[in-house]
């Protein structure tokens, strides 16, 4: 049992450091770019786990929340809650506008087709209808 743990801590410590170091952005790999620490982790798969743990990585909280990625850190818009966004109300400003817009139209229609009803009614129903 002790001879298997002599194995698989120093592949589990590798393991994990290299998927650190790829997760970590480019701008926090110290000393080296990040390419060269990857190259260090696999090569060295003893002693580069316990180097860039010691050294490769800035150990503070990235400021404004950034991930990894590089599309995200860069894409990356604050949350604003929809009643707060101006951008929503605007647009909800403009489809109520067409939704009156259109709900008048629909109205005047009604009373268009309504008087030619009573039209009809009042000539005696017979007359043929008009197109």
């Amino acid at each position: 049992m002790l001879r298997a743990l002599m194995y698989i801590l120093p592949l589990a410590l590798t393991i994990y450091a290299f998927i650190d170091c790829l997760n970590t952005p480019e701008d926090e790999a110290k000393h080296l770019p990040k390419v060269v620490w990857v190259i260090i982790i696999l090569l060295f798969w003893i002693v580069g786990p316990i180097v860039w743990f010691a050294a490769g990585k800035m150990r503070r909280a990235p400021a404004g929340g950034r991930t990894p990625s590089e599309w995200h850190r860069n894409h990356r818009q604050e949350w604003v809650a929809p009643d707060d966004n101006p951008e929503f109300l605007k647009s909800l400003k403009e489809e109520n506008e067409k939704d009156e817009a259109v709900l008048k139209d629909w109205e005047a229609d009604l009373r268009r087709r309504e008087e030619e009803l009573r039209k009809r009614e009042q000539d005696g129903g017979d007359a043929p209808e008009k197109p």
